[in-house]
């Protein structure tokens, strides 16, 4: 029996209208009980499957959301992820995840994959550079989310939630230099993209209301990589007036300080003091008074964002343009501080 029945071929094994068929499947119009159990019986007996997508592109919607995160290894976006996932699955939407790998280049394929495959909304956590694409998409009335993650500009066009960078870079700052600690060890995130600038804007704002000098040498700019996080330790020590704090603005680059730092030989807090833009498992393992994070929420960040896409597609079924509604900006505060 072949796979790919119609209701072309029901309707021959019937002896009635292709419509008829129609009507039965779908139960909708008039046809008689004898003709709906006849239907029905050689529907099952050719096994017959509904195409799927040939009744999405029919309905205009996909019940689908496409999302984007910079790094599914990541545990904070699969945490944000399964946020959006708990609120979108009451709804009988699926959520299609990929990940951008904090490349932009790569970032754009996904976005066009998206969109070719004619989803209904997306959530972005964007790894940058693509802002013309991501406002040419909201324009094409394809709701757009973005998460965690700011454009260069026109967000106050866009439904956004996001957390207080600069607050919690800020108090991470302020908590090393009024423990002591003057020469601060900075591994940056990309600087191209909100949070890493953010933090880093943080950073410096603490340092001056500190009074203290930012020092070029202990700044290392990266990618929100555990090989970022190594290469920063690496760097640190191998300066003649070492850091004795090492502040990183992300959990996985704080995972790479964490490894290197161990495999060097040294002791936290003994050696170097640590903290984080974001909490880690692996920082369990250490002596709790050697490292401190900024506590995040990305759990109910990912709540708060399948909310407002369920808002765009349940409560606006004709699915007008984003700009028909003044877009949903919300800016989480940082979390506090914390000893790991």
């Amino acid at each position: 029996m072949k796979n790919n029945v119609t209701i072309k071929d029901i309707a021959r094994e019937s002896g009635v209208s292709t419509a008829t068929v129609s009507r039965v499947l779908s139960n909708r119009g008039y046809a008689s009980e004898e003709i709906r159990e006849n239907v029905l019986a050689v529907a099952e007996r050719l096994n017959y499957r509904p195409n799927g997508i040939a009744k999405s592109l029919k309905m205009h919607k996909t019940n689908t959301i496409g999302v984007i995160i910079p790094d599914i290894s990541n545990p904070y976006f699969m945490r944000i992820a399964k946020g959006i996932e708990d609120v979108v699955q009451e709804r009988k939407y699926n959520l299609l995840f990929m990940s951008g790998d904090e490349n932009p280049d790569k970032e754009k394929k996904l976005l066009q994959v998206l969109v070719e495959n004619r989803v209904d909304a997306i959530i972005l956590a964007t790894s940058g550079g693509n802002d013309e694409l991501i406002k040419t998409i909201r324009e094409s009335k394809t709701p757009v989310i973005l998460i965690d993650r700011k454009l260069k500009n026109d967000n106050e066009k866009m439904d956004l939630v996001v957390e207080n960078n600069f607050d919690g870079a800020y108090q991470l700052t302020s908590h090393l230099v009024q423990t002591g600690h003057k020469r601060i060890g900075i591994v940056n995130g990309s600087l191209d993209v909100s949070t890493g600038e953010e933090r880093f804007l943080g950073f410096k704002k603490a340092m001056l209301d500190n009074f203290l000098n930012q020092e070029d040498d202990l700044i290392f700019n990266g990618h929100f990589t555990v090989e970022d996080g190594r290469r920063a330790v690496e760097y640190f020590l191998s300066l003649e007036n070492k850091p004795t704090a090492i502040l990183s603005f992300n959990n996985t680059m704080t995972v790479g300080v964490i490894l290197q730092l161990t495999e060097m030989g040294k002791k936290i807090p003994e050696d170097v003091f640590v903290a984080s833009y974001g909490e880690t498992e692996l920082s369990q393992l250490i002596n709790p008074s050697g490292t401190i994070c900024i506590k995040q929420s990305p759990y109910n960040m990912g709540i708060r964002v399948g909310q407002i896409a369920m808002d765009r597609l349940i409560f606006n079924l004709d699915g007008p343009t984003q700009e028909v509604f003044n877009p949903i900006i919300e800016t989480l505060e940082s979390g506090d501080l914390q000893q790991e």
